[in-house]
């Protein structure tokens, strides 16, 4: 069994104070960047849950997100055996890491001659990340639920509270096992994305947050 620290000043920080951290995104373990952290920063970042860092080039730390609202909200924080780098697991706000409006800093590739290439900065197999969309219809619906805006069917199922809730997330359960049992695709789809919708507004009204579910998932896995 390896040794556990007992607390962040026994880290093995390297020259200057400072320790890598590399931050990866909890939904789908994208690697968004790689900073520094020094014993301050690191503890900011435990005592806020947001990513501090500290900056070589301006010497001083510095809020992720402070000026373009990308802040990281930190799911998890791991060391590794020899204990002098960071592995820290977030939600990336605004799904964008990088200073240059990407949504990760490893944008760029090698060819095999050694020059660089753009890569596409897009979700695998070219598409919109699921995790980063449920991310988003979890934040409209978490705003439905602070504001509860007239007109809105969000406000409606929260105002008519638990029970039609359940009520729609059992009737979606239904039509999806019909439209899975059609083996209709489209419709597959169409309903599957309907039940979605409704389990995150019960996660909402019952005050369960997707981070949770994160966790959860990866315990199992």
């Amino acid at each position: 069994m390896s040794r556990q620290i007992r607390n962040i000043g026994e880290l093995n920080y390297g020259p200057g104070g400072l320790i890598p951290a590399i931050v990866q995104d909890a939904r789908n373990l994208d690697v968004l960047m790689l900073a520094y952290m020094n014993e301050e920063s690191l503890g900011k970042t435990l005592e806020t849950g947001e990513t501090w860092f500290y900056s070589r080039s301006r010497d001083c730390l510095w809020h992720k997100g402070d000026t373009s609202g990308n802040i990281q909200k930190v799911v998890d924080i791991r060391y590794d055996c020899d204990e002098d780098t960071l592995l820290v697991l977030v939600e990336q706000l605004g799904d964008v890491a990088c200073h240059e409006g990407m949504r990760t800093c490893f944008h760029n590739g090698l060819n095999p001659d050694g020059t660089g290439k753009s890569l596409p900065d897009v979700a695998p197999h070219g598409g919109v990340e699921l995790g980063t969309i449920l991310g988003d219809v979890d934040r409209v619906i978490q705003e439905r639920r602070e504001k509860l805006p007239e007109g809105s069917y969000t406000t409606y199922l929260f105002e008519q509270g638990i029970d039609k809730i359940l009520k729609k997330v059992g009737e979606e359960c239904t039509e999806t096992v019909i439209a899975a049992k059609n083996r209709d695709t489209d419709e597959v789809a169409y309903e599957v994305s309907d039940l979605l919708y409704h389990l995150l507004v019960m996660l909402a009204e019952q005050e369960v947050p997707l981070e949770r579910l994160a966790q959860e998932l990866r315990g199992r896995r």
